[in-house]
């Protein structure tokens, strides 16, 4: 399987980044699957000229062929404004622009970095959507990480549990697929989200 992580982190290091690792570590644990990370920050001059020109670049049609192909993604923005970044809309404008369906039934787990624990909304109020209207099947846990929440108690518990249940999506949508990469037949979202809450 191929699980792909999208960082819209700007600075090096990235708190951002380093989210999108940990959460990307915790669902290979449980899947196996092969990671890759595309830094939008490295495509971002790219990703301008798809609105003035229509057409991506070599290293954008390279990302963009990773999150298609991709059984699993985890999408890290940090918060601008109380939203997610201009960067990380961009890309996912510009994919959709390219292929509406890029992101039809694809698991996605979403995540956010920000100052303060107060923009920990943003998830509910900005990501889900988002996903929502791209037709992605959002995982139930978002992971948003404040400052205070690194080396504290609480976010790996999260972690695990969003990590946990994009694994299970993806396990369950590639066996629905029977590992052809064929048109898949879909298990209702009603019933994988009935297989990952605890029995009792």
């Amino acid at each position: 399987m191929k699980l792909v992580v999208v960082s819209a982190g700007l600075s090096v290091p990235s708190s951002t980044r380093l989210l999108g690792d940990r959460l990307a570590a915790a669902t290979a644990e449980r899947t196996s699957a092969e990671v890759r990370v595309v830094e939008l920050r490295d495509l971002a001059v790219e990703i301008a000229h798809v609105f003035t020109n229509g057409f991506p670049g070599k290293e954008l049609s390279a990302a963009f062929d990773a999150v298609r192909a991709a059984d699993g993604l985890i999408v890290v923005t940090p918060v601008f404004s109380a939203s997610y970044s201009g960067l990380f809309k961009s890309f996912f404008d510009a994919l959709g622009a390219t292929d509406q369906d890029a992101l039809a039934r694809k698991p996605v787990l979403i995540a956010a970095t920000g100052g303060t624990a107060r923009h920990s909304l943003v998830l509910e109020h900005a990501l889900r959507p988002l996903f929502a209207y791209l037709k992605a099947v959002v995982v139930p846990t978002g992971v948003y990480a404040a400052s205070e929440d690194w080396g504290a108690e609480g976010l790996d518990g999260r972690v695990e549990r969003a990590a946990e249940e994009l694994a299970a999506l993806m396990a369950g949508l590639s066996t629905a697929a029977g590992g052809t990469g064929d048109a898949m037949e879909v298990v209702p979202f009603e019933q994988q989200l009935a297989a990952l809450r605890p029995a009792g």
